[in-house]
């Protein structure tokens, strides 16, 4: 199952980082940055809330169409089907009323989601839902034919440029849930590293302890994750390098049990993923019952059920925008163009820790996450990481032109790149010093 169907040239483009023309003035490496048409953070079209934003006044009809890439099996749309049960249920709405919600599983990225759509406003629905950026463009066409209807196109990054006022984009800021998950991982490896469990071949040549990371593809929205999960664990155990093995799929559970494997081969004590299925948790466990010094950090769900390996895992909150959408749409309000949420709306989170975890890592946790949510630590911190060696303070997040290349809007501002700022889909794709993608 694809959450996304992404082109050869775009998953290409999307790894470079572009420091193009959108002004006039040089620096000495040559590339030409952003002047006046720069916008500034208070110009994003990024729109932050949660549902208790929304004043209650007369409810009016919601009758839900619900678009989904995979079903209950596949845990990114297992998260997205229990949060939207959940916020409907809060709302005193039953979810199993076909006048109330209509489901619709495992509909592929192709016409079939425009067909799905259609025959969802025949069916009266007044918002329908898709949860995989390769439904975006066919959405968008059926909201440009019914404007009365209003039409969410989650993980997408179109929505502001299209100019329909019924068409919108959400993401959760998953990649501070990643972070924190990091820091998980690093105070097991501080663990270990205190108590010499690490063999030799966890460690690189420069001395630093090796991590791995299954990964689905390689573009932004993975980048931007493995990235996060990295410093999460750097800010714990700062002498560590990773390696990141792609699957090209978002759900192979052969593909990403054997990209683990090949990871744990090769040394590595940590193996994060962004990936759907439970493939690479269940290579971890199989090694570590081996005798092997390795463990897990999963995604989107609970692992721990696979075995004492797994750490933790990194997942949203759905219920969150879930429950802000319907209930502005019952209300009367206007859906944001682009809605993100992190820690502060309480839309990200990690899940249970694992048997295993380090003593002191439940504390650490309940440290980092006030300090994300207060905005006092930020994941994407330019102090805290390098590119060829130098610290960055310019890049942009804008494909301003079509060309699949970021072209426009300085992102980095204050210390950091504010990620989910022009888009609420991640457009963080730089590849910072430590960590290498293998082919």
């Amino acid at each position: 199952m694809f959450r996304k169907i992404v082109s050869l040239l775009l998953a290409a483009a999307m790894m470079i980082t572009v420091f193009a023309a959108c002004g006039e003035t040089d620096d000495e490496s040559g590339a030409t940055y952003g002047s006046d048409e720069t916008k500034t953070l208070a110009d994003s079209g990024v729109t932050y809330g949660v549902a208790s934003s929304v004043s209650e006044g007369t409810a009016v009809s919601l009758k839900v169409g619900v678009i989904l890439v995979g079903d209950e099996t596949e845990s990114y749309t297992e998260a997205h089907i229990e949060g939207i049960q959940s916020a409907l249920t809060a709302l005193g709405l039953d979810y199993t009323d076909n006048n109330v919600c209509i489901w619709n599983y495992e509909i592929e990225e192709s016409e079939e989601c425009q067909e799905t759509a259609k025959n969802l406003v025949a069916q009266g629905c007044n918002l329908i839902i898709s949860n995989s950026y390769g439904h975006q463009d066919y959405m968008k066409a059926v909201a440009e034919e019914y404007p009365d209807v209003m039409f969410v196109a989650m993980t997408g990054d179109t929505a502001a440029s299209s100019g329909l006022s019924n068409f919108a984009n959400a993401f959760t800021e998953v990649y501070q849930s990643r972070y924190v998950s990091g820091v998980v991982a690093g105070m097991k490896l501080a663990e270990l590293i205190a108590n010499d469990e690490i063999p030799e071949t966890g460690y690189d040549s420069d001395g630093n302890v090796k991590i791995g990371y299954v990964g689905a593809y390689n573009y932004a929205e993975v980048v931007s994750g493995y990235t996060a999960f990295f410093l999460g664990i750097q800010s714990v155990v700062s002498n560590v390098s990773m390696e990141v093995k792609y699957t090209n799929s978002w759900y192979d559970w052969d593909a990403e049990n054997e990209a683990a494997k090949v990871l744990i081969a090769d040394g590595c004590v940590i193996i994060g993923q962004h990936a759907d299925s439970t493939g690479a948790p269940t290579a971890v466990q199989d090694a570590y019952e081996s005798g092997t010094v390795v463990y897990s950090v999963g995604y989107n769900v609970d692992m721990t059920d696979i075995g004492d390996a797994v750490l933790t895992s990194a997942t949203n909150v759905w219920e969150v925008y879930y429950e802000y959408l319907f209930k502005t749409m019952l209300y009367g309000g206007t859906v944001a163009t682009n809605w993100t949420g992190g820690y502060e709306q309480g839309a990200v989170a990690i899940t249970t820790l694992g048997t295993q975890v380090a003593e002191g890592t439940a504390e650490k946790v309940a440290e980092v996450e006030a300090a994300l949510q207060a905005g006092t630590t930020h994941v994407f911190d330019t102090s805290k990481f390098t590119i060829d060696g130098a610290t960055i303070t310019w890049a942009y997040a804008t494909d301003s032109d079509g060309d699949f290349t970021y072209d426009c809007n300085n992102v980095i501002s204050d210390g950091y790149y504010h990620e989910s700022w022009v888009q609420s889909a991640p457009s963080f794709a730089l590849r910072i010093d430590g960590i290498t993608e293998l082919s």
